[in-house]
C-alpha cells in the first residue's frame, strides 16, 4: 500500500515530472507553493545531468529543495548557517542508500537503462529522499511548511 508521498510521485511520475522536479514540485506542495520557473529549471538535472552519467536527480532535486529552505535567494538575504551540515547529511545518507546499486549516478541506479526510469527504485527513491530532506529540515530547526519569505 502507497502512503501520500508514494501516491504523489506516481500522480507526479505520470504527468511527466523527472525525479529532480518531483523533489522540488514536493518541497514547494508543502510550504504551499507554487513557482513554474523553479520546477522548469530543476528539469535541467533529469536523468542524471541529461545522459545518465551525472548524479540521480532524486539527490540533485533533494539538493535544490533544501537550497529552497535555507539558501540565499536575495540581495540582503544570507543562507542559514546550517546549510553546509544538512547538505552533507543528505549526501552522506543519499550515497550510503545507493550503495546497493553501485553509486549516486543515475546510470548505477538505473544499472544502465538510461531514460528508462524503474518505477519502483526510482519512485521509492523520491519518497524516501522527500521523508529524509524534511526529516534533516526539521532536525536542524526549519519548518518543512514555512520555507523563506517570499519578496
Amino acid at each position: 500500500m502507497l502512503d501520500d508521498a508514494g501516491l504523489r510521485v506516481m500522480e507526479l511520475a505520470g504527468k511527466g515530472y523527472c525525479c529532480s522536479q518531483m523533489m522540488v514540485i514536493m518541497a514547494l506542495d508543502e510550504m504551499d507553493r507554487e513557482d513554474p520557473d523553479l520546477v522548469r529549471a530543476a528539469g535541467g538535472l533529469c536523468n542524471g545531468l541529461g545522459d545518465c552519467s551525472g548524479p540521480c536527480g532524486v539527490l540533485t532535486g533533494s539538493v535544490l529543495a533544501l537550497g529552497l529552505y535555507a539558501g540565499k535567494g536575495q540581495d540582503m538575504e544570507e543562507p542559514e548557517e546550517v546549510l553546509p551540515v544538512m547538505l552533507e547529511s543528505l549526501r552522506d545518507w543519499f550515497t550510503e542508500r545507493t550503495l546497493e546499486y553501485g553509486g549516486i549516478t543515475c546510470g548505477a541506479i538505473l544499472d544502465g537503462g538510461c531514460g528508462k526510469p524503474h518505477p519502483e527504485r526510482c519512485g521509492g527513491l523520491v519518497a524516501e529522499a522527500n521523508a529524509k530532506v524534511r526529516e534533516i529540515l526539521v532536525d536542524n530547526g526549519l519548518d518543512p511548511a514555512e520555507g523563506r519569505e517570499l519578496p
